[in-house]
Order: structure tokens, then C-alpha cells, then sequence
């Protein structure tokens, strides 16, 4: 018992007089780290203490502020860490250090990142125009205020999965057509079951560029005479209402397209095309009727004729005028004036079948 309060009496001698050499500074460096330890060893009294990453670094930072300002580092070190040894402070350390330079730092250096803006530039002009390498790309760009390097521009192409120019140029069959399409008219029958189950047939013509639909008529014997007499009609409503002239008639080899009816066409510069065996070839027309049904005749019963005359005119009228579409980017057949001021109306269709949505500007 003796000895051992001896021992303490000169370890704390000595404490004091090491102390006396020591500045306010690394006196309140050293006090930061022994209540460190002291937090530590109050949560694990028990056990062998384990550091965590947030403790690890506190005793790290506070070590090696210890460090600049004396030269007795180790020495200071070894009398102020008592947890652990100061070999484990140093690889501590080290560790510290090799983490900062491998860590994943905010780009800094090379070119400045494209804005989504310009990104989607560059792909809008390289798809409106497959012919344009990256250099002359770059130069539209340059044109419009955005400099861009050529190897940019490819890496953005490639992001998007489009092929240099060589590759992106080769012709489709559906760039060919999109030149025609403005010329391009389509035409078919459908059948409607009324109450009664008669059988009423429909005649009307799209226009494939602007998806317009023509409305012929309707009627229970589609004979060549009224099949001809509807196409003069629409001949003379074309030649009034359409500033681009059409060339080209599609329709399928049905018998009810009787040779009458192409001569009207062919007598005012159509080519009629009619491909055998081929359903996709007239395939806008196909999906007007698949539109006209779900969204139409599928939700009536169709009492007769006349009843279905109307209840087409009125839809026809709707799909034209108002419908979004969107093989046309969710605009209409007949373009409208879309504002954003005004009061919003709600228009009902076929009896509120459908709803028209528009903006009272007056």
C-alpha cells in the first residue's frame, strides 16, 4: 500500500513538471484528447474498446494538430493517448491520408458538362439531319452560340444510340414515304350493326399527312353508282378546302371500289395504289376505324341511317377540330390557337360520350 501511494505521489510529480515545459496550447490539445478517451471508456466500460470511424478521426485531427506545435510528438503522443498506441494513431493516419486521394473528388478540370438543353440540341439536330458528321455539327452549334467540341458530340450520339453519319443517312422506308405523305390520301369501308341488325356501310378518306378525316357517307347498298358519286363529291370538296394538291389514292382490293371510282381519281391526276395481299399498307386508315369504334359506336346503339350519319358528322367534327393526336405530337388534324389565358370550358361530345376542354379567350 505504501509503495504503491508512492508511486502515485511521483508519477504525479512528474506529471507536473512535464507539464511546466508544456504551452496553454498543447495543454488544451492534450485536454481535448484524454476527455475523448474518457467518453469512449464511459460507453465501454467493460469491453475492449472499439472506435468508430467518427472517433477515429476526431483523435486523428486532434493528434495531428498536436503534432504542429511541438516538436516531441511522439514523446507528447505517448503520454496523452493511453487507449491505444501511437503506432495506431499514425496508420490511422496513413489511412486518412490515402483515402483523401483516392477518394472520388467533384470534377474540376476538362470540359465543363453539357446542359440537357444543348444535349438534347445535339441529338434533335443529328436525327433531323442523318448527313451531318460531328464536325458539322459542331459548326450548327457554333452557329447558334454553343461550343462544343467534335469528340462531345459523340459521346453524346453514342449515349443515345445513334450512328455516325455514314450509318444514320441509309434511307428507310419510312423517311422515303414521309416526303409523299403530304400528298397522300386513304380510303376504306367499315360496317356498322344497328339495333335492328341492319348492316351499314361507311365510306371515308384520311389524308395521311395531316390525319384530316373526310367523312363520304353512309348507307345500306354501297353500288357503284353512289360509290362513284361520293368520290366526285370528295374531289370537289378536296379541290376547295386542301392548298397542297393530293397525287396518290390508297386503298385495299375490295369489289366495292369500282373501276368508276378510280377513274374519278385518275381523271384529276391521282395514282391509284393498291397493294394485293397487303393490310399494313393502308394501315392509317385502319387505325382511324379502330379510334372511331372505341371511342364512338362502341358506347351507342345505332338506331338507323340517319341516326349514324349524325353521330359520325358530330365526331368526325370532334376528331378533326379538337382530338389530340398523337402521331402528330398531341396536336390536332386542323390546327387550333392555343393560349394559356382564359377561362377553362368543358364542351360536351355525343351527349357526354367524349369532353372537349378549351379556353373562353373572348
Amino acid at each position: 500500500m505504501i509503495y504503491h501511494l508512492l508511486d502515485c505521489l511521483v508519477t504525479v510529480v512528474l506529471d507536473i513538471f512535464a507539464s511546466v515545459r508544456v504551452t496553454h496550447t498543447e495543454k488544451d490539445l492534450q485536454i481535448a484528447l484524454l476527455r475523448q478517451q474518457l467518453r469512449i471508456l464511459e460507453r465501454q466500460s467493460k469491453t475492449k474498446p472499439r472506435l468508430s470511424h467518427p472517433e477515429k478521426l476526431m483523435l486523428v485531427t486532434l493528434a495531428t494538430r498536436l503534432k504542429t506545435q511541438t516538436q516531441r510528438f511522439q514523446e507528447v503522443l505517448g503520454e496523452t493517448i493511453l487507449l491505444i498506441q501511437p503506432d495506431t494513431v499514425l496508420k490511422w493516419h496513413r489511412q486518412l491520408v490515402r483515402w483523401k486521394w483516392t477518394f472520388q473528388h467533384p470534377h474540376r478540370g476538362g470540359r465543363p458538362r453539357l446542359t440537357f438543353d444543348v444535349e438534347a440540341l445535339i441529338v434533335r439536330i443529328a436525327r433531323e439531319n442523318p448527313r451531318l458528321g460531328y464536325d458539322k455539327i459542331q459548326g450548327e452549334l457554333l452557329k447558334l452560340g454553343f461550343k462544343v467540341h467534335p469528340s462531345t458530340v459523340q459521346n453524346v450520339l453514342r449515349r443515345h444510340g445513334l450512328f455516325p453519319a455514314p450509318q444514320r443517312a441509309r434511307s428507310s422506308w419510312r423517311a422515303f414515304l414521309k416526303h409523299y405523305r403530304q400528298q397522300m390520301l386513304a380510303c376504306d369501308f367499315f360496317t356498322v350493326e344497328t339495333v335492328r341488325l341492319e348492316t351499314l356501310y361507311v365510306l371515308f378518306f384520311i389524308e395521311l399527312g395531316s390525319r384530316r378525316v373526310h367523312l363520304a357517307g353512309c348507307t345500306a347498298n354501297p353500288d357503284r353508282t353512289w360509290v362513284t358519286q361520293q368520290a366526285r363529291q370528295l374531289v370537289w370538296q378536296l379541290d376547295d378546302d386542301i392548298q397542297t394538291p393530293m397525287g396518290f389514292l390508297i386503298h385495299d382490293r375490295d369489289s366495292k371500289f369500282a373501276s368508276s371510282f378510280d377513274q374519278v381519281f385518275i381523271s384529276e391526276g391521282y395514282e391509284i395504289r393498291t397493294p394485293f395481299r397487303a393490310p399494313k399498307a393502308n394501315a392509317v386508315a385502319e387505325r382511324w376505324v379502330r379510334s372511331v369504334r372505341q371511342e364512338c359506336l362502341d358506347q351507342l346503339l345505332i338506331l338507323n341511317q340517319r341516326h349514324l350519319a349524325r353521330v359520325l358528322k358530330e365526331y368526325v367534327h370532334y376528331y378533326n377540330t379538337a382530338r389530340p393526336h398523337q402521331g402528330l405530337s398531341q396536336q390536332t388534324p386542323i390546327p387550333l390557337f392555343r393560349s394559356k389565358r382564359g377561362t377553362i370550358h368543358c364542351r360536351d361530345v355525343l351527349g357526354g360520350i367524349l369532353h372537349d376542354y378549351y379556353r373562353d379567350t373572348a
